[in-house]
């Protein structure tokens, strides 16, 4: 009997290892397959190196929403479509981001925990190359207010969003002001045909997770990733280009956009201003913004968290021509999320504002009417503030917040 067990128990084991070896590499397998956990763009989630549009002309086309110069063939496509606007972290974890450099505009807040977030709007110099977008977080309702100054119908992007957890009787708590989901739907923007482009409802390969983009293994909730490309594809898909869907016209019929110089200071008439830092939360030093102004090329350069802030597509610095500080009231939600971590922030009214450009700081005020209209800056005589045609950086912090210029 021992002399039959010794071979019997030798083969169950057997059984056993290759068992539990087939569900790990099996699993393993599936952790890495187009479920939307590696890239579709090839190994190391590198971009294609050859050129969508051909850059290379004459530099004569002016963004509609910064006015920075591009080529003929590139503006032939961006008439084509509409801005994206993408929701990015700004978590330890999350940096260098990919993607923030080829930003026509950025918004920054405060999303929770004295975190930001980015919103990033691409349209004009997102498409020469297909650049990785990333990552991708989830919806907060100020954004969205601030998205509908692009459209009535903007493509949103975004993993989820602040949505209602308490109810009563009657619905949300407080009136579900901190709803971004709820909202959305509200405003018309959903469904799986709708120009809301929720990663919920949209799989791989338009998404995918890659836990190594960074060189380092990061949790889940940092990992998602797109492309520009990829995301007007879908847009297209569904019928939101340049051209509105259920009306005629195109989607900037009604956009405003600010005001630029038409021509650039030249460096004898720009100022000296060396340095502009900020604080959104009191000590959370980790995200906490400096700009270092770089005279000769009339561009601020960003700082986060005493690192320089690069992107991680072209290992460059992220710099602007423009940086804007938006102060707005914030508040908590109170609508029953728990540690009542819901933020808002006044996206509508008025309030100060701080304008850097040309080397200059210029005391200014904001007005936004409603949701949809557009928020413009103003100086002390009642003014638009010129912008330089180029990059623009929307830094918005809560009223008391410390800046030093």
């Amino acid at each position: 009997m021992k002399k039959l067990k010794l071979p019997l128990i030798a083969v169950l084991l057997g059984i056993y290892l290759v068992f539990t070896g087939g569900s790990y590499a099996a699993f393993n397998y599936l952790n890495q397959s187009p479920l939307g956990t590696v890239s579709p763009l090839g190994e190391a989630g590198e971009e294609a190196e050859d050129l969508l549009v051909d850059n290379t002309g004459p530099k004569s086309q002016a963004c509609p929403l910064n006015q920075q110069l591009f080529t003929k063939a590139e503006e032939k496509v961006w008439q084509t479509r509409r801005p994206l606007l993408v929701m990015i972290e700004n978590h330890l974890e999350a940096r260098p981001q990919s993607g923030l450099g080829n930003a026509d505009i950025i918004y920054e807040a405060v999303a929770e925990g004295g975190i930001t977030r980015f919103m990033a709007v691409f349209y004009c110099d997102a498409i020469a190359r297909e650049r990785i977008i990333g990552p991708v977080r989830s919806a907060r309702t100020y954004f969205v207010d601030w998205a509908s100054e692009y459209a009535a119908n903007p493509l949103y992007v975004h993993v989820g969003g602040a949505h209602c957890e308490a109810t009563t009787g009657e619905g949300c708590l407080n009136g579900a002001k901190a709803d971004a989901l709820g909202q959305i739907q509200k405003y018309g923007w959903g469904g799986r045909e709708g120009n809301d482009i929720n990663q919920f409802s949209v799989g791989f390969p338009t998404f995918w997770r890659d836990y190594e983009r960074l060189g380092r293994t990061v949790a889940t909730e940092h990992t998602m990733y797109s492309t520009t490309e990829k995301l007007w594809a879908l847009a297209k898909k569904r019928g939101w280009t340049n051209k509105n869907q259920e009306e005629a016209g195109e989607w900037d019929d009604d956009f405003i956009p600010w005001s630029f110089a038409k021509q650039p200071a030249a460096e004898s008439e720009r100022g000296d201003l060396d340095k502009v830092e900020m604080t959104f939360w009191e000590g959370y030093d980790d995200h906490a913004v400096s700009w270092q102004y770089d005279k000769a090329n009339n561009q601020f350069l960003r700082f986060n968290g005493g690192q320089v802030h690069k992107d991680l597509n072209t290992d460059q610095q992220l710099a602007v021509k423009n940086v804007i500080v938006q102060f707005a009231k914030e508040s908590r939600a109170n609508d029953g999320y728990p540690g009542n971590m819901h933020l808002l922030y006044g996206t509508t009214g008025s309030g100060k504002a701080l304008v850097f450009k040309d080397g200059q700081a210029i005391e200014a005020k904001w007005s936004k009417v409603s949701r949809t209209d557009r928020t413009v800056f103003k100086d002390s005589y009642g003014r638009e503030i010129e912008l330089v045609p180029g990059k623009v950086w929307v830094s918005v912090l809560p009223v008391g917040a410390e800046v030093n210029y």
